[in-house]
């Protein structure tokens, strides 16, 4: 991924905010940064549940598989 996630660039506009008085652009600058480490984390997990059940009958885990990897696609574009 060669450029900045939307998450993280959106936080930095965020921070780079002139300060009103509220907190609001800060709070919201750290709960993007938040989930987007979070959804990383769930990503690589992901990633690691399809690579252990490899070695597992398809049918068995058939649309597992089919959900998961749209999941992961969707998250590697965001």
């Amino acid at each position: 991924m060669s450029e900045q996630p939307n998450a993280l660039r959106l936080a930095k506009w965020l921070d780079a905010m002139p300060s009103s008085g509220y907190a609001l652009p800060n709070q919201a600058a750290a709960e993007l940064r938040r989930l987007h480490e979070a959804n990383q984390e769930l990503l690589e997990a992901l990633k690691m549940g399809l690579e252990i059940g490899d070695g597992m009958p398809r049918g068995f885990l058939g649309e597992f598989y089919k959900q998961a990897r749209a999941a992961i696609a969707k998250g590697e574009q965001a």
